[in-house]
């Protein structure tokens, strides 16, 4: 499978992995949301800055981190140990700051030439397709969360 991320563009989220400050991503919930569990070593991430309509970047999976039902204190102490990679601002902190956490690593970071994102009304902010081409301008498919479901 392959991942299309959405990156926060108020917190600079792009520019950090592009810098290379940021080299681990998070998504958080109550429950086991995407892509907690769905993300697997050696995958594909497509990011794209939030608002700009652009997938602009592909890193590889490096490894993953879940965890459920976590305390206010495990939060933190997971957000602070993985804090030299994740590079959360304090509002980010607050953000996620929830009971189930996916902690995304990736590496090879690599800039590509701006793929045309075709939004549809039913998506995520974490897209789990079978190829990058099912959400591009001119190649896209109807998304759904097939792809998504627990396995």
């Amino acid at each position: 499978m392959v991942h299309v991320v959405y990156c926060d563009d108020k917190e600079k989220v792009l520019e950090k992995i592009m810098d290379g400050t940021k080299t681990m991503i998070v998504r958080g919930a109550a429950g086991r949301k995407i892509p907690h569990s769905r993300v697997f070593e050696g995958e594909t991430l497509y990011f794209m800055k939030k608002g700009t309509g652009k997938i602009s970047v592909t890193a590889t999976v490096a490894s993953v981190q879940n965890y459920v039902k976590l305390t206010e204190d495990e939060i933190v102490k997971i957000l602070e140990r993985n804090q030299s990679q994740l590079n959360l601002t304090n509002k980010q902190k607050e953000r996620w700051r929830k009971k189930c956490l996916c902690l995304v690593e990736f590496k090879d970071v690599k800039e590509i030439a701006p793929l045309e994102f075709d939004h549809q009304s039913n998506m995520d902010d974490w897209l789990i397709i079978e190829k990058i081409e099912d959400v591009v301008v001119g190649t896209s498919i109807q998304y759904n969360y097939d792809n998504s479901k627990l396995k």
